[in-house]
């Protein structure tokens, strides 16, 4: 698999086919399978993926501290508010679906992170039913988001602990930019320059769950990452460049997680984690999940 993101693009470039079709070909020839194979195990993520969707939008799921649960389903069925009956709105939904399932114990894909794992499925799912998208494109995508995933991991780092939540749910949206710029028929330097329009508007991002779970702020913060993805992706569509390669954006993120400071990586010792309510909150949850 590649290492860097500029050379996938100059390659595919080169071959004048697109970023899925690289990635599907470099990765069944590094594991040894059909592109077929892979894309069946793509389809597969992309079922559990919609199952996870559909299941937190009913609203009646709740994680066992009580602090997470029923905020989808209010976003699809609650009071307009400005942005009510556009895809916007409904990308958020899934994102805040899928994070509640997963704070549920429920079944989702960790992509890349189950702390990061509402921003990929929301925006592909999202943007896929209001343009009337095939699956087979949405395979391709996440075939693409699959490249960009592996890239931050060799350059940075997809772990929370390691690098802040830039490197969980910024990593997410620089992910769901990317493949989402793909399945919308962007070239390859333009998925490079809708990755890095997404994770420049992620770097420093904390991570700073309360008492540890990966319920507050993380399920919020999918939704927030999906709205700096779709920012990616709208730019990066339109023909705007980022100046800064991608992998120096990714570069970036790497050092900035390794200089930060412990607190602010998934030790709940600062952040909003530290602050007076998310200490009483934190306490009385995890008195409450003991309990039961």
């Amino acid at each position: 698999m590649y290492k860097s993101l500029a050379d996938a693009i100059r390659d595919a470039e080169a071959k004048q086919i697109s970023l899925a079709q690289l990635a599907l070909e470099t990765e069944a020839a590094d594991q040894g399978r059909t592109v077929d194979d892979i894309r069946a195990a793509l389809q597969r993520a992309l079922d559990v993926m919609r199952g996870a969707v559909a299941q937190g939008m009913v609203g009646d799921l709740y994680s066992a501290s009580g602090l997470v649960g029923g905020d989808a389903a209010k976003l699809r069925i609650g009071p307009a508010g400005p942005m009510s009956g556009t895809p916007f709105r409904d990308i958020l939904a899934r994102a805040l679906a899928v994070q509640e399932v997963n704070a549920a114990m429920g079944v989702i894909v960790a992509a890349p992170t189950a702390g990061g794992a509402g921003v990929l499925p929301a925006i592909l799912t999202g943007l896929a039913e209001a343009r009337k998208i095939p699956d087979e494109a949405l395979v391709s995508a996440l075939a693409v988001a699959g490249l960009i995933g592996a890239v931050i991991a060799e350059r940075a780092s997809l772990s929370g602990a390691e690098g802040g939540c830039q490197a969980e749910t910024g990593a997410a949206a620089a992910m769901a930019a990317g493949a989402a710029t793909e399945m919308l028929g962007g070239t390859p330097s333009q998925v490079g320059h809708a990755t890095a329009l997404a994770m420049q508007g992620t770097l420093g991002l904390v991570c700073d769950p309360l008492g540890g779970l990966v319920e507050l702020p993380c399920v919020f913060r999918n939704a927030t990452g999906s709205a700096i993805a779709l920012t990616g992706i709208e730019l990066a569509m339109a023909g705007v460049e980022f100046k800064i390669p991608v992998d120096e954006v990714i570069d970036v993120m790497g050092e900035i997680g390794r200089t930060m400071d412990v607190r602010y990586r998934e030790t709940a010792g600062g952040g909003l984690a530290a602050t007076p309510t998310g200490r009483r909150l934190a306490k009385e949850r995890l008195v409450q999940i003991k309990r039961g």
